[in-house]
């Protein structure tokens, strides 16, 4: 007589029912596989590069540079008592956290269908990593920042952060929010429609441009009114202005516009979290 082997499973692998299901707990037994993705995404980007991770600094420097020559030098946009390049490193600083975090989470489900077909872990964890590993560079290009705004201090200039410093984390996390759940959004629908995936580079690019990236905010509404409203309701150009205001001291603050872009990146980080948990239990059948 065959004894009936009544002990408990260790874990037990079902398909989500839930809409909203971060489950922390199991992202925590995981978390060593987490720090191995994160690892990943640092080292492997520029392995096998002449100039390895000097491409961090290299990409925000020449970016800012002609940013200054096009919008400022030739274009005339005036950037008030803040120097051109001061003003667009610390714009591209914020938005280059944005967009690594979109386009390295919107091809989430295609790029790593050969692991997911062969072994189980929460998939959320693939976009987290991205997100996460992507603070080590929003970490390096904010010391280029500091260098640079500590320099023209030393030549004179008279800038000094404002008392919306505290609002810095709140600001990442936005990013991040942003990034993360458009990226999970995208990856979800490139399962079926992998044209999309052609798309975010183009879009993300065309994005930048009524962000209020490589000009002020006020400088939209005085010359052309007719489309401010374009500019002003992006809350990109709601997390731009804030970062520049909270550093240099200039720009347009409101705690409206701070609320209206902290509900709308936790919305949208919790509809992609829905869309990609529906997607992640058939996608294997799509791509």
């Amino acid at each position: 007589m065959i004894e009936e082997n009544n002990n408990d499973w260790l874990y037990e692998i079902s398909p989500k029912r839930k809409f909203i299901d971060l489950n922390f707990k199991e992202i925590w037994r995981y978390r060593d596989l987490l720090i191995l993705f994160v690892e990943r995404d640092v080292v492997t980007v520029y392995k096998q590069t002449i100039l390895g991770p000097l491409w961090y600094f290299i990409q925000p420097l020449f970016t800012s540079i002609i940013f200054t020559l096009v919008f400022n030098n030739i274009a005339n946009i005036p950037t008030g008592n803040v120097p051109a390049f001061l003003f667009n490193l610390t714009g591209i600083t914020a938005w280059n956290y944005f967009s690594q975090c979109l386009t390295g989470t919107s091809n989430t489900f295609r790029a790593n269908a050969g692991i997911f077909g062969k072994v189980y872990f929460p998939r959320v964890i693939m976009p987290l990593s991205t997100v996460i590993s992507n603070l080590l560079k929003l970490g390096i290009q904010l010391i280029i920042l500091i260098v640079f705004y500590f320099y023209f201090i030393f030549k004179g200039l008279e800038i000094s952060p404002n008392i919306n410093l505290f609002l810095f984390p709140v600001y990442v996390l936005m990013m991040a929010f942003l990034g993360l759940g458009l990226g999970m959004i995208i990856s979800a629908f490139t399962t079926k429609y992998r044209d999309l995936s052609v798309l975010v580079g183009f879009a993300t690019s065309l994005l930048l441009y009524i962000s209020a990236v490589p000009y002020p905010l006020s400088e939209v509404s005085k010359k052309m009114p007719e489309y401010a409203w374009l500019v002003k309701y992006n809350p990109l150009t709601q997390i731009i202005e804030g970062f520049r205001y909270m550093i240099l001291d200039m720009g347009t603050f409101s705690w409206l516009g701070f609320f209206y872009t902290l509900i709308i990146s936790i919305v949208l980080f919790l509809l992609g979290l829905i869309i990609f948990n529906q997607t992640e239990k058939n996608f294997i059948d799509t791509v």
